[in-house]
């Protein structure tokens, strides 16, 4: 019987996300429908599935799995400062400040709660309500392309705080209320823990990458190793057991690991362990039972009133910086919940807080949460006008060259700025193009005149010294590109040659005129395409994750352009038509200038 429950289950599990695609149930998240799914097959219904040891164990596994892998969906950019658009608030004080509204009203619906008699355990309620569902929360963003811009931000970063303020608090809850003897000081061991294993495997886990083969999978053998350390630490100091692994996702996603560990990592979670986790816990629910007692059945409305207004503070903050119609929808998405909930009940029901009604009437008010809170947001949410990100290019050297090429970058996704120390070239040539004059280019003059602040930094000048000097100066202010003109480089002198080593783009205009002309001789088209006004090369930077593992054949545009090379890492990939695009592919290929800017637009979203 155990062998023949857990077949139905894997069956259930592989059917059901065909039978969705199939009836194109795509606003239904899959965790929702396959607790459905359970809901059916369990007690509440026909009975085919009973629960034993083994699928216990699994379901066991499955949450861990998840909480992982929430763990590991953290954006820690987003807790870094970040500069504020104009007067606006800026997305962490912002995020911060709603998900206090939600800690308070989800305070007060617990409280309400306990005035009507519904449910007296006011902590416990609060924690559950003030609980988001991360997962489906970065999926509907993801949808929308939304994780780059302010709103999808600020959502995620809310939902993040809504996974983990509420896992620590409820770890924190269990272990005061609970049975056992040790000290909540002893909560700190498993931060210790972690931080430990985070330093001890940074280094490491970079080697992992060069020695790594198909038979080893070093990099997924590290991941359970750390869930498996840090779940045995927390159950040992008294924690539950899903903190371990959260912060296990943690230490994995601080150690940065590749897109491709990260997907072999969801494959695995949601292709085995994760569906039995919610299908068992639909099957585990007693809907008849639960229907017979009228209090229970009373409680579904009221808690799902409660799990909407612990977020109705969240529309008048999120309106401080977003239209009515995206607060709205905000507040809604963040309604969602459902991961930490069932963890939290499984808890209540070991320390002897909750019934097993009660507990089915929490879960069923999550999962009509998760139903029609997706939905709703996708109704209320009005898309902005696409902000797109110009790439700001500064240059340093105003002369005959770089002239031109800054009137030609201004008129496509380029902010360009041109400067210079000399002021006889600012007033010959500022009348052609904005120039600022610079007083000198030491370190103040060009903090204060904001030259590093930019993507790109060409130093153009025919001084090489000063060339140099402000290449280094780049390198310290971390400019992501800098470009650098050395035209009578010293053979004896190293410094050209560690500069390169750094990242800086070394060119030579004499060795830019030979290659030229030799193009022109070898392959005459190509200087064409370069000099056309219609036609042109350009290359594209895969950011968008909606086309990471899309093969060259699907692409967009792909009947437009001609791709000549895909450079991966650091080498170039010839490309075919089932080449697959892994993130961070740079696309070199010719085709229409009047499509570039819709393409990059595009593709170097980041999402």
């Amino acid at each position: 019987m155990q062998s023949l429950s857990l077949l139905v289950v894997l069956f259930a599990a592989l059917l059901t996300p065909l039978l969705m695609a199939k009836f194109n149930i795509h606003s239904l998240p899959t965790a929702v429908a396959e607790i459905i799914v359970g809901i059916i097959l369990g007690n509440s219904l026909l009975g085919w599935v009973t629960s034993n040891p083994v699928l216990e164990e699994l379901r066991t596994l499955g949450v861990i799995v998840l909480i992982f892998l929430s763990g590991m969906e953290i954006d820690f950019s987003l807790f870094r400062p970040q500069k504020q658009a104009g007067s606006k608030i800026g997305v962490a004080p912002l995020a911060f400040l709603s998900y206090g509204s939600i800690a308070f009203m989800a305070l007060a619906a617990a409280w309400v709660l306990d005035l009507l008699g519904l449910y007296h355990h006011i902590v416990f309620a609060a924690i559950i309500f003030a609980t988001v569902a991360l997962g489906v929360v970065i999926a509907a963003l993801k949808e929308k392309e939304l994780l780059s811009k302010p709103f999808g931000q600020t959502v995620l970063l809310l939902a993040a705080l809504g996974e983990v303020l509420p896992l620590i608090a409820l770890t924190v809850y269990q272990n005061l209320n609970g049975t056992s003897s040790r000290s909540v000081w002893l909560l700190l061991l498993i931060f210790v823990a972690a931080i430990f294993l985070l330093h001890r495997f940074r280094k490491p886990y970079q080697w992992f990458a060069d020695i790594d083969k198909s038979t080893t999978q070093l990099d997924i053998r590290l991941a359970f190793f750390l869930i498996v350390t840090l779940v045995t630490v927390a159950e040992s100091v008294g924690a539950e057991n899903i903190l371990g692994a959260f912060l296990a996702g943690m230490v994995m996603k601080l150690l940065k690991p590749r897109e491709e560990t990260e997907d072999k990592l969801t494959s695995i979670g949601y292709g085995f362990f994760i569906p039995i986790f919610f299908i068992m816990t639909g099957a585990n629910m007693n809907l008849p039972a639960m229907f017979k007692d009228p209090a229970s059945l009373a409680l579904i409305p009221v808690l799902l009133i409660a799990f909407y207004a612990a977020k109705a503070l969240l529309v008048p903050l999120l309106l401080m910086r977003f239209r009515k119609h995206n607060a709205l929808a905000g507040m809604l998405l963040t309604s969602t919940t459902i991961t930490l909930v069932i963890p939290a009940l499984s808890i209540g029901k070991s320390l002897g807080i909750i019934s097993s009604t009660q507990s089915a009437a929490f879960t069923l008010a999550a999962v009509i949460t998760c139903i029609a809170s997706p939905i709703l947001f996708n109704t209320f949410y009005v898309a902005e006008k696409d902000d797109i990100k110009k790439t700001r290019v500064h240059i340093i050297g105003a002369n005959l060259m770089t002239v031109p090429i800054v009137q030609q970058l201004t008129r496509g996704l380029y902010e360009v700025r041109l400067y210079t120390d000399d002021p006889v070239k600012f007033k010959t040539y500022n009348s052609e193009a904005p120039v600022t004059l610079l007083t000198d280019v030491t370190e103040p003059t060009l903090q204060q005149a904001g030259v590093f602040d930019a993507d790109i930094i060409v130093l153009a000048h025919f001084d090489e010294d000063k060339n140099f000097a402000v290449a280094e100066l780049a390198l310290a202010a971390k400019v992501p590109r800098i470009i650098a003109r050395f035209d009578a480089k010293n053979a004896t002198d190293s410094r050209y040659d560690e500069l390169a080593a750094q990242g800086v783009e070394v060119y030579n205009t004499f060795e830019t005129n030979i290659a030229m002309l030799r193009s022109l001789i070898e392959t005459p088209s190509t200087l064409k395409i370069l000099q056309d006004t219609t036609a042109g090369i350009f290359e594209i930077v895969v950011n968008n994750r909606r086309f990471a593992g899309l093969e060259v054949k699907n692409l967009p545009y792909v009947n437009d352009i001609t791709i000549s090379q895909i450079f991966r890492g650091d080498h170039f990939i010839a490309p075919h038509g089932d080449t697959q695009l892994h993130l961070g592919d740079h696309i070199i290929f010719s085709g229409d200038k009047a499509q570039i800017g819709r393409m990059r637009a595009e593709f170097e979203k980041v999402n």
